[in-house]
């Protein structure tokens, strides 16, 4: 008997773990064990943890068509989950545990605890399968890992070669005991809210990887950075859960190792995938990342003294700034925020706040459908640049100019803030200059950019020459 571990990979086809494990004649089974204390340390999200469990339903419903039963079960953490499947194995005389690896801290200890545990009674086999590249599979000339992007990408390219999408055959029959197996009708313990706009399907998810790639690709790069538009792929919850792969992604883009026949725009979105991988092998490489520090050695003697009554306005939208309060706004409302978007308040919290970094990426993965460790850790580290190659600690975005230049007439803000249906154009971005603003309900700048950028210049450069 052989026991498949599903995590963050809820997914048949293109899933390493499940297809290692079935050979046609021994029999399967899988498990997915939820994990509400462990989950709630990390902050996830009830809008993803309600994405999750309707995955599983899809999921459970794939596997039925393999002959892979799907036992379900609540620990309260890793180490409880650990000693479940422990036990799971002994009662069908598994001899072998598979799954695929997750690069996180803790991740990682509950495979080796695993592995203890399981001593020579069975074995277990992990397998890369977050990434197209495994970590320590892309270094640079003198075996190091690389620590700038683009240095990484032209590696990751030269070894990527062609992307193949595999699916598993279908397993030996076994059986199960009904009161064992997933049961869609329960829920988590854990609390969820409702992540309905997003199907969980496969052939729906399939399909929008197929329609982005065949009509929006080519135009991501001109159009990505602007939220009114509808120029995303939306797939990032389903690679936050594994319910898409990155070799899907890829595959489907057609990529040409030897010609590199992509569109401009698929090849900025190929970028974005190759970012996703770089955070997961840094990672990999820096479990520091994963303890609340900052990659740069410095990082620790910045100053951060903003005011938490700041912090509070910042996650409600009202700090008086119309682009980072209506995305912020659409944080709260829908659990997803554009990507330009999380640039701009996360520069906004770190250095016209001067709110630590750590704050705001604790808020995202509790609001994030498409909450993901590494690329969120990542992120924001970028934005605080207290990153790996994260930008230069003077790159201070404008929240002003940042809107002028994504949203000029305001589309997007009005969606989100309808306080400032009335503004003209012409005052949206800054509406407080306006002369009827005493009439509209919106908050005045709860501070000056331009006063916030010069405190932060001196923090920053205080925090590096004490280093």
């Amino acid at each position: 008997m052989r026991l498949v571990l599903f995590n963050r990979d809820l997914r048949v086809t293109d899933n390493t773990a499940l297809i290692e494990a079935i050979d046609g004649e021994t029999p399967v089974i899988a498990a997915f064990v939820a994990t509400p204390e462990q989950w709630k340390s990390h902050s996830l999200s009830p809008i993803q943890a309600d994405l999750i469990w309707r995955r599983l339903t899809a999921l459970d419903s794939e596997l039925k068509q393999l002959n892979v039963p799907l036992i379900y079960h609540e620990a309260q953490d890793y180490a409880a989950a650990n000693t479940w499947v422990a036990d799971i194995c002994d009662q069908f005389a598994v001899q072998e545990v598979f799954l695929n690896c997750d690069y996180e801290i803790n991740e990682a200890k509950r495979v080796m605890e695993l592995s203890e545990i399981a001593g020579s009674k069975w074995s277990v086999r992990t397998f890369d399968d977050k990434c197209i590249l495994r970590p320590g599979s892309v270094l640079n000339q003198k075996g190091e890992y690389f620590k700038v992007f683009t240095p990484f990408k032209k590696a990751w390219l030269k070894i990527v070669g062609e992307v193949i999408v595999r699916k598993p055959q279908v397993s030996a029959l076994v059986t199960v005991p009904a009161n064992l197996l997933y049961d869609s009708s329960s829920s988590f313990s854990y609390p969820t809210r409702d992540s309905s706009e997003w199907p969980v399907d496969s052939h729906e998810i399939i399909q929008r990887l197929r329609d982005f790639s065949a009509d929006k690709a080519s135009f991501y790069q001109a159009e990505r950075d602007f939220p009114a538009l509808d120029s995303t792929s939306m797939l990032s919850p389903y690679l936050a859960i594994g319910a898409i792969s990155a070799r899907q992604c890829v595959a489907r883009l057609k990529y040409d190792a030897v010609n590199c026949s992509l569109s401009t725009g698929a090849e900025t979105w190929l970028s974005e995938l190759i970012w996703r991988e770089f955070y997961q092998h840094l990672i990999y490489f820096e479990p520091k990342l994963c303890q609340h520090r900052g990659y740069l050695s410095w990082e620790k003697n910045l100053k951060w003294t903003g005011k938490l009554d700041h912090f509070r306005q910042w996650c409600e939208g009202k700090t008086g700034y119309p682009i980072v309060d209506a995305a912020m706004r659409q944080l709260n409302t829908k659990g997803w925020m554009h990507n330009r978007l999380r640039m701009v308040v996360a520069s906004f919290l770190t250095k016209d706040l001067h709110l630590d970094w750590k704050l705001g990426e604790q808020y995202f993965m509790a609001q994030l459908i498409d909450g993901d460790f590494a690329a969120n850790n990542g992120g924001w580290q970028w934005c605080a640049s207290t990153g790996c190659d994260g930008q230069p600690y003077f790159r201070i975005f404008n929240p002003i100019s940042q809107g002028e230049k994504f949203d000029a007439n305001g589309e997007f803000i009005r969606a989100w803030i309808p306080e400032l249906n009335s503004v003209p154009n012409k005052f949206i971005h800054k509406p407080w200059l306006w002369n009827e603003f005493e009439n509209v309900d919106y908050p005045k700048p709860i501070v000056d950019h331009k006063i916030q950028r010069d405190i932060t210049l001196a923090l920053y450069k205080d925090a590096k020459d004490q280093h």
